[in-house]
């Protein structure tokens, strides 16, 4: 079983959808905190939820629960706190949403081909990583294997 990640800066709509449509993806978790931003482009939340199911029959979704706070994130985005921090930070947060059941109730039998989205372009300092770890070391005898596009 495949769980996805992919951030859409530094990516034209072009390299985008195709990346998605070359990894069969199903669905689309945006799990940014904020998705409206003009910054965004062609990612603003209803715009990718049209293009998605348009171009590519891709559900999308918006989960608010697999964000961090603002307050997370303000502080690692002001440099107030290292990444360390930010990543302890994060996962306490998942624990005290109890991420695991939250999971287990609402996704885990869409799992495969699922793709969490969030802005940033590589995956190693951003919570999209974060969230799939976390979803694969919580259900290790799913076999899930992480792949950031």
């Amino acid at each position: 079983m495949k769980i996805y990640t992919i951030g859409f800066t530094k990516k034209s709509a072009e390299e985008f959808f195709e990346i998605l449509e070359h990894n069969k993806i199903k669905i689309i978790l945006d799990i940014r905190l904020n998705n409206t931003s003009q910054l965004s482009g062609f990612a603003k939340g209803k715009d990718l939820k049209f293009f998605l199911k348009r171009i590519l029959d891709i559900f999308y979704i918006h989960d608010l629960n697999l964000a961090p706070t603002k307050d997370i994130l303000f502080r690692y985005k002001k440099n107030m706190i290292s990444w360390e921090s930010y990543e302890s930070e994060f996962l306490d947060l998942l624990n005290e949403r109890n991420i695991r059941e939250y999971i287990k109730a609402k996704y885990i039998k869409n799992l495969d081909g699922l793709c969490l989205l969030c802005s940033e372009h590589e995956a190693s300092k951003c919570h999209r990583r974060l969230v799939a770890e976390f979803i694969k070391n919580e259900f290790v005898d799913m076999d899930i294997e992480i792949v950031h596009l």
